[in-house]
């Protein structure tokens, strides 16, 4: 049975990817009027990156994203997306993070994971094979201050003394926790251990969505095996989308700008291997790995998403600048307009209503008709010969 939740939340990934030959100052600020954007919109999530290398995606800290989006915004929840948990002491991170659950007022979301990319782990001289194993590690003791416990342990890269968060989180018990998930089983197993939110940022890679309800698999076997509980309201799933009024301008709107994103960071920076079967945004749209065309396209899109994963809490849309600012919230505006509401309960009701009177119009509608025509005569006036013509046609209908 697919899980389907009476109300699914949408959001935006922001990595952020911003082109080599821009600036960083505007682009930024690009980022944050964009999330002000979102909030106005309804939306419900907007999740930052942290990088440290390749030059794209600038957010070297997402807490000052959060704090400056939160300035500017009144009901949208703001996450890590994601804090790299080997590149922190766990302490320091979970007494900012419990600041920042202050200072929103409830609204900031810890995303957690080990570090996306190699090159920030070796600037830092960390072993890549060692980021899974310590992000677990870091975890275990924030999930635990967060919790309110007092924390002694000792690692290979961190020593907890008597550790105790000085202030108590502001949401109750803490706020939301999510970590990421890729490929590997890491991510799922670490959630279902700490029976907290999976983020699955894979899944508009090749695979990826193949791969979607195995990695909810492995959350709830970690899940079971520790004691815990997880909801799939609490999984989150990425994809990057661009809607318009055809799906014909849609493709052509983004086309030239997403060939030139995948050729210069995932192959040239990355070292990423074009995919088999082509890179072009008419082999990615038939893969699924990313939505492109009408409001209609992307409702079929997400059907789809529910079949292949099972159910999930939240849409996140993946943030990239392939076309204009203004066909980029154009997209924006049309997925909240016409997409959010069908899978928010708030087309149903309506169209339900309008029926209801169409049906029963001309009884509903009767009375009207002779109120109209009493006020005439009790005003002493001959009621109007189109006056006449508009009841009759009202009493035929």
């Amino acid at each position: 049975m697919v899980y389907r939740p009476p109300r699914l939340r949408f959001g935006i990934f922001m990595a952020p990817f911003h082109r080599l030959e821009e600036n960083p100052t505007l682009a930024l600020e690009r980022d944050l009027e964009l999330v002000e954007y979102l909030d106005r919109l309804g939306y419900d999530e907007a999740w930052f990156g942290e990088h440290h290398s390749a030059g794209w995606e600038i957010i070297a800290s997402p807490e000052l994203m959060i704090a400056a989006a939160a300035q500017r915004t009144k009901w949208i929840k703001l996450g890590t997306g994601v804090s790299s948990l080997p590149y922190h002491h766990p302490l320091i991170l979970a007494d900012r993070m419990v600041q920042l659950d202050h200072m929103t007022r409830g609204r900031a979301m810890f995303g957690v994971g080990p570090g996306a990319l190699t090159s920030d782990a070796y600037q830092l001289g960390i072993d890549p094979l060692t980021q899974r194993r310590r992000m677990d590690e870091s975890l275990t003791a924030i999930m635990k201050l967060f919790r309110g416990e007092v924390v002694t342990m000792e690692t290979d890269w961190f020593t907890l003394r008597e550790a105790r968060l000085q202030l108590a989180p502001y949401t109750y018990p803490h706020m939301p926790v999510a970590v990421a998930s890729t490929f590997s089983p890491a991510g799922p197993k670490a959630a279902g251990k700490h029976g907290v939110g999976l983020l699955s940022v894979s899944t508009s890679q090749p695979g990826g969505l193949i791969s979607v309800a195995r990695s909810w698999q492995w959350a709830e076997e970690a899940a079971a095996e520790h004691g815990q509980t997880i909801s799939r309201d609490n999984w989150r799933l990425l994809l990057p989308f661009h809607l318009a009024d055809s799906k014909a301008e849609a493709m052509k709107d983004i086309g030239e700008g997403r060939e030139y994103f995948y050729r210069k960071y995932y192959q040239e920076a990355l070292g990423t291997q074009p995919h088999p079967d082509g890179n072009s945004i008419e082999a990615a749209v038939e893969r699924g790995e990313v939505i492109v065309g009408t409001p209609d396209d992307a409702i079929e899109a997400i059907e789809r998403l529910f079949e292949l994963s099972g159910g999930f809490g939240c849409f996140l849309g993946l943030a990239h600048e392939w076309t204009s600012r203004e066909k980029t919230w154009r997209s924006y505006e049309l997925m909240a307009r016409y997409v959010m509401p069908r899978f928010q309960g708030q087309i149903e009701p309506k169209q339900q209503n309008w029926q209801w009177v169409s049906d029963h119009r001309t009884t509903i509608f009767a009375p009207a008709s002779a109120a109209v025509g009493k006020a005439f005569a009790d005003a002493g006036v001959e009621l109007p010969p189109e006056v006449v013509q508009r009841m009759q046609r009202g009493r035929t209908e």
